[in-house]
């Protein structure tokens, strides 16, 4: 369920599973529909998928966007009778509500940043609620934190307010059936649209994995002492999650820190990661689904880098109608591309969003990812394409980001 590239990839994994027997999309995107057939509804309308997987005989529904589940969506399928993979509303609370975050956190004994009473810089100005990955502003200045509160206030809800932490940034997904947690391979995002981490955030400019200096010990930490204290603590409450936990995590001079939790697959992380995993995705999900999951997913060698291509305007606005070119030909370079915000129109691939396409590439290492996906990246082309061109950057040259 979705029409993103977050969705395009995980379609792209678990058509590769031989326990598959059809793959549908609702509502999907022209990327996704050379993997299984699209339906035009939405993720917003369960009565709709009822009746569809109802009609389709479907035994497994995956929720890619995150608003669907913070309204209940997996409460309404799973009366029907549908498995699904994604939590409930109440536990999607982790992503829905910072100040519930932070109360899990507090209470599972979790590293986080610290909330601050008084808004003075530097600091963190975030927005409660949902906000598809823009309701946070980092404010170093006065003038950024006066911009940040009102960017805050303007999305609605209560505002939370962080200290500002230092060191790397980390994604670190894993999949849970509520009591057992299986790691992905640990990636790193871009939120800045511009180079150098410049200027606004955005849902997400590119990513790259593996992440240098976490390795299987250093994410085994990790999720013993981020991922299952919360699942314990949320099954504590009456409210046990099941699905994809995604943990931002800092990782400061003093340990790991929590910066959010998301109740989903991260975009555009998941595009990075996916192609590095080996083993069953789909029978993973299902058994996170069905309270039986097993730990037989693997991360294979080598690394990949993800290159967000955007429209011109993003993040303030996106564009529509814009013809493509090039898909196939990046395509042949042997990168995947997946759909991201693109329609038919007349027979022609055209943009319909403010990111359009995520080019991903695998290579034996950071430097050889970043080389076959900025090649690829070459062949496409539309009016107002913009994308950074220091993605993973640093850390295939081996320094830290800062």
């Amino acid at each position: 369920m979705g029409s993103g590239g977050r969705e395009h990839a995980l379609a792209w994994k678990l058509s590769q599973s031989p326990a598959l027997e059809a793959l549908h999309a609702a509502p999907g995107n022209p990327g996704m529909a050379g993997l299984g057939e699209c339906h035009p509804v939405r993720a917003e309308d369960g009565e709709g998928l009822i009746s569809l997987c109802r009609e389709l005989d479907i035994e497994l529904v995956v929720v890619g966007p995150e608003a669907p589940l913070v309204v209940g969506l997996v409460d309404t399928l799973r009366r029907a009778g549908i498995a699904v993979f994604g939590p409930t509303a109440a536990a999607a609370r982790i992503e829905g509500s910072k100040g519930f975050a932070k109360e899990v956190l507090e209470a599972a004994g979790v590293p986080t940043a610290a909330r601050l009473a008084v808004a003075r810089p530097p600091c963190v100005v975030k927005a409660d609620g949902l906000a598809a990955g823009k309701g946070v502003f980092v404010c170093l200045t006065q003038d950024e934190l006066d911009a940040g509160l009102r960017g805050a206030a303007a999305l609605g809800g209560d505002v939370v307010i962080e200290e500002l932490l230092e060191g790397e940034e980390v994604s670190l997904f894993a999949v849970t059936d509520g009591t057992t947690a299986v790691a992905l391979a640990p990636a790193q995002d871009f939120k800045r649209v511009g180079e150098r981490d410049t200027g606004p955030n955005t849902g997400g400019m590119g990513s790259y994995s593996p992440v240098p200096g976490l390795g299987e010990p250093e994410v085994e930490e990790l999720l013993e002492t981020v991922h299952r204290p919360v699942l314990a603590e949320l099954a504590r409450r009456g409210s046990p999650f099941s699905g994809l936990l995604y943990a931002g995590l800092m990782l400061t001079d003093d340990g790991p820190r929590v910066l959010e939790f998301n109740c989903r697959f991260g975009d555009p992380e998941t595009q990075s990661i996916l192609p590095r995993v080996e083993g069953d995705l789909l029978g993973a999900l299902w058994g996170a689904a069905t309270g039986e999951l097993s730990s037989d997913l693997g991360i294979g060698e080598g690394a990949a880098v993800t290159v967000v291509l955007a429209s011109g305007d993003y993040p303030d606005r996106g564009d529509s109608g814009t013809p493509i070119e090039g898909v196939e030909d990046a395509e042949a370079t042997g990168a995947l591309v997946f759909h991201a915000g693109t329609a038919r129109q007349g027979g022609r691939l055209v943009t319909n969003g403010g990111r359009i396409l995520d080019v991903t590439a695998v290579g034996e290492d950071l430097v050889a990812a970043r080389s076959k996906a900025y090649e690829a990246v070459s062949r496409i082309s539309f009016a107002g394409m913009r994308f950074r061109r220091d993605i993973g950057l640093a850390a295939a040259e081996g320094h830290v980001r800062s």
